[in-house]
């Protein structure tokens, strides 16, 4: 069994007790467990509040469950697993918001997780290629619930959306004419903090440390034209 089957099975076996209640009900049974670093709880909470910022611009379709599942590589005979979670969170009467409270409780004590959360949710706003108004302001919201500094959210956006012209100080979260080693150490502690394998520690499923190599590359292209000024 591979690894990848085996972290859906898991998923499988969380999903039988949410036929018993509410995505919603056993987000907050996660969070009463403290599974802070949980791969599965943090899967689940992705998948659940993708359905739910899918469904914000109207009814969930499979094109939207499928461009989920082949970003993030889940094996074809694991996607009525996906579609199960975004069915059951489309008919849970609790709304965004309401997930994203449950799922900031889960991490509370863990705010890199959170922001690896935004990170994923940012790649399922653009899977079709555009970022819809309603689904950025649901990214908006997102980054306060979760207490998401503005450094690391115009990270995250610039990552996704593209980096603008006034941007690389901000990405990096440092004025300009810093002190060129105070710059390159305030770029090693970034990079070791969104390194793959600090991810995986965090509890992020390996099939989803992807996300850490767009957001280094985000980091290096601010650092580098950060570096311009110094030459």
């Amino acid at each position: 069994m591979t690894a990848a089957m085996s972290f859906w099975d898991r998923i499988e076996t969380i999903l039988a007790e949410a036929h018993k209640r509410t995505i919603g009900a056993m987000l907050d049974a996660i969070a009463a467990r403290k599974q802070r670093r949980n791969e599965e709880a943090f899967a689940i909470a992705l998948i659940a509040l993708s359905a739910k910022m899918a469904k914000a611009d109207g009814v969930v379709t499979d094109d939207e469950v499928s461009a989920f599942r082949d970003f993030f590589k889940i094996p074809e005979k694991q996607a009525d697993r996906v579609r199960m979670v975004y069915q059951l969170a489309q008919q849970d009467v609790a709304g965004f918001s309401e997930y994203l409270g449950q799922v900031a409780r889960i991490f509370v004590d863990a705010p890199s997780v959170l922001e690896d959360v935004l990170d994923c949710l940012f790649h399922v706003a653009v899977a079709d290629g555009v970022a819809h108004p309603r689904e950025l302001e649901l990214l908006d919201e997102t980054a306060k619930v979760f207490g998401i500094s503005n450094r690391a959210y115009h990270r995250l956006k610039a990552a996704h959306l593209g980096l603008g012209e006034d941007d690389p100080y901000l990405i990096l979260g440092v004025e300009p004419g810093i002190a060129l080693d105070e710059l390159k150490s305030v770029y090693r502690s970034l990079s070791r903090d969104h390194h793959p394998d600090a991810l995986m520690g965090r509890g992020v499923p390996p099939d989803l440390v992807l996300i850490a190599e767009r957001r280094m590359a985000t980091i290096n292209e601010a650092y580098e034209r950060i570096l311009k000024d110094y030459m």
